[in-house]
């Protein structure tokens, strides 16, 4: 027994120096400044409608003041107006009701969503950035925001009962006391008979929506029913992402690529015939490289083909923070990661720049290095310290070209710190 434990020991030691020792230094392309941008000359196809962006890691400074960045750059360029992240639907209609109305504060907006990820001061930068465009803007050049995520209950909650109080009051009393138990602090306790109980409330919602929809619009407007049925749909989504474990990651993402199809098409009734959308590089990859479910990006390529243009982010030297499972904690993380990509760029001068894909094919090496696959990174809120000694737990082999159609690199990441 003894014997045998050393011997796996020593395996797995060999194993990860051998791991470990492949992990070295691509070479720089001699002429890589020819083929980079800023974020500020980013060009977007005409006939785009969908335009994401991903974000390497969700805790770091540099790919939150990306989300602002780049939007900006699509404002002027592209005159895009309306900013979706992968936050809560609900929540992100507080963000919205902040940048155009400004009731409240940008922090109380922002903690609306209930993602940690996004308690961070670049957040509420960007949302009080957004609100003082607004005040200045003209009707027809104001900036909308929305979330297409569904793990929350709350707001979209409150969203279809004050609908109801405003058309059907009996009604809204009713489903009040029905969906009780459906809250962000108790989703998570809730038994399946529970869970069935508010699945089928939903169901009776989105039913009698749908039959008195000429009744309720009169009482109210267009607008206002298109969001309780769409509030109502958020949440059947939240239910059965907890009826269905097993399936939460696919059924996930199904979802997001639904929610952010209804944004579209709501909005180009509004005359917006573009959106942009900030999500997880694993979220807007068009392959879907992440192992185990469909990604938003992957069925977004199905709707939209070339409509769909897909921005991910990559680095080379990142200090990020991210939460660890097992202490519960948030703390601080350092990576050195190289694929041959970054690599050809990496004596560039910029810390920050965009290289777009169709430009990078003029090059002959970037060419087959863009369709060739690499282990890109892949951190979401949950790591270890152990992680980062074996590149398959935070990067995922993909083929550029394939997945995005531009990245954007930040050579040297810093980690954003979490407001309580």
């Amino acid at each position: 027994m003894t014997f045998s434990r050393k011997t796996s020991f020593l395996c797995t030691t060999i194993f990860l120096f051998m791991l470990l020792s492949a992990c070295g230094k691509g070479t720089a392309l001699e002429d890589a400044d020819r083929y980079l941008s800023t974020i500020e000359q980013i060009e977007i196809p005409d006939e785009v409608q969908v335009i994401g962006l991903g974000e390497a890691t969700h805790g770091n400074v540099e790919f939150q003041q990306l989300k602002k960045a780049v939007f900006e750059a699509l404002i002027e360029n592209e005159n895009v107006r309306v900013f979706i992240l992968e936050g809560d639907f609900g929540g992100g209609q507080q963000i919205n009701d902040f940048i155009l109305n400004g009731n409240g504060t940008a922090k109380e907006a922002v903690d609306a969503l209930d993602y940690a990820i996004y308690r961070t001061e670049q957040m509420i930068e960007l949302v009080e950035w957004m609100h003082a465009y607004n005040e200045t803007a003209n009707e027809n050049e104001k900036i909308y925001f929305y979330g297409n995520d569904m793990q929350r209950y709350d707001y979209n909650k409150q969203g279809v009962l004050d609908f109801y109080a405003a058309v059907n009051e009996e009604a809204s009393e009713k489903y009040a006391a029905q969906l009780e138990h459906a809250s962000n602090d108790t989703m998570r306790d809730l038994t399946a008979e529970q869970l069935e109980e508010i699945d089928e409330t939903i169901d009776h919602i989105i039913s009698d929506l749908e039959a008195n929809q000429e009744t309720y619009v009169k009482q109210s407007n267009a607008d206002s029913y298109a969001f309780a049925l769409q509030y109502a749909e958020i949440m059947k989504q939240r239910t059965q992402l907890l009826l269905n474990e097993d399936q939460y990651a696919n059924l996930r993402d199904s979802y997001l690529a639904d929610n952010l199809k209804w944004i579209v098409e709501f909005e180009a009734a509004r005359g917006h015939d573009k959106v942009f959308i900030s999500a997880h590089n694993g979220h807007i990859d068009k392959t879907s490289a992440a192992f185990g479910y469909k990604s938003m990006g992957d069925y977004l390529d199905e709707v939209y083909g070339d409509n769909y243009f897909a921005i991910g982010t990559d680095f080379i030297a990142n200090e990020f923070q991210a939460l660890n499972r097992n202490s519960g904690e948030r703390k601080h993380y350092t990576l050195k990661h190289h694929h041959d990509l970054v690599d050809a760029f990496s004596e560039v001068e910029p810390n920050m720049f965009y290289i777009d894909f169709e430009k990078a094919s003029e090059s002959e090496e970037l060419s087959n290095l863009i369709a060739t696959e690499q282990r890109m990174p892949n951190i979401g809120d949950d790591f270890s310290a152990w992680h980062k000694f074996l590149k398959m737990f935070y990067t995922i082999k993909m083929t550029p070209n394939e997945a995005y159609d531009g990245v954007i690199i930040v050579k040297e990441a810093t980690p954003t710190t979490v407001m309580d």
